[in-house]
Order: C-alpha cells, then structure tokens, then sequence
C-alpha cells in the first residue's frame, strides 16, 4: 500500500542525501520524492510516497524522528490530504492533430505552455491516477519527452503541519 509521508527538515545542504541514504540503507523503497522550501526560509518540506505496509511506514518514520536535521513526520491517512504533481509532456502535433490534442486538453484541464510547427507542449497538474489517463490518451500522437515532478501534498482541513505544532 502507497503511503504519504510528509516531513520538515532544516534547510541546508546536505540533509536530503541523508534521508535517501537512510532509505536506501533500509531497503525502503521510495516511489515519489519532492522537496521544496516552505514559507519559513529555515525550513523544507520533503513529500514522500512509499510502498509498504504500517509496519514498513512506522520503521520509516523512526529512522527519519532519529536524524539530527529531521524536525517533524508525519504520515497522513489514505483520504486525509491533497496530492498533486505536475507533468510536462510534448507530443508530435502536425496541424492535422492539433484539434484532437486540443480537445484532449480540454477535458483533461491540460494548458498548452508552447507551441511550433510540429509539436505541442502540455502542462497537467492533478492527482497520479489522472495524470496516468492523460499519459495514456496523449500517447498515440506520439510522446517527444515528458517529465513529472513528485508528487506534493497537503492536509485536508484546518489542521496545520509546522515546526511549532
């Protein structure tokens, strides 16, 4: 089962060469992995998708509460947050295609972010599961290069995920 891990860390360098290392170390496997910095400067965010039972997720948050730069983990439950990633995708579209990759578009809350005489270039932000049906649709006009970021995510509700709490 995919678990959602969301973790603050000091921001410097070095820290998550740390955290993958200890997943590595463990044999934990980590499907999906993004890393930005959050309103406070000090502070990163890391998103973690991981496969594995509660066993698994509860050995995993352990080792993470057990690193020096580590702040705060905090695995949500499955429904409990809102995940996203971004993908970047641009495909073959001659001017036969263009209205077909349009109309795609369309329906999958895809933008066009650039356009040239033979191909388009896309950007779909929304859950894994769309994502893969938007890959799967745009693929027969030929896919050029694609690149999807990991995947983010944030507590549902008004519950607040800080350093302070």
């Amino acid at each position: 089962m995919k678990h959602t891990i969301s973790v603050l860390v000091e921001n410097h360098s070095g820290v998550l060469s740390r955290i993958s290392g200890l997943f590595s170390r463990r044999g934990f496997n980590i499907e999906s992995l993004a890393v930005g910095p959050t309103h406070d400067p000090a502070i990163s965010r890391i998103t973690i998708i991981a496969d594995g039972d509660d066993h698994t997720v509860e050995q995993i948050e352990k080792q993470l509460n057990k690193l020096i730069e580590v702040i705060k983990v905090k695995t949500f439950a499955k429904g409990d947050c809102l995940a996203r990633e971004l993908l970047l995708v641009k495909v073959s579209a001659g001017a036969d295609k263009r209205q077909d990759i349009m109309t795609i578009c369309e329906i999958s809350n895809a933008k066009v972010i650039d356009l040239t005489l033979n191909t388009m270039t896309l950007e779909v932000c929304d859950k894994y599961d769309h994502l893969k049906r938007f890959e799967e649709l745009i693929q027969p006009y030929g896919i050029i290069e694609m690149v999807r970021t990991g995947t983010i995510a944030i507590e549902k509700g008004a519950e607040v995920f800080s350093a302070g709490k």
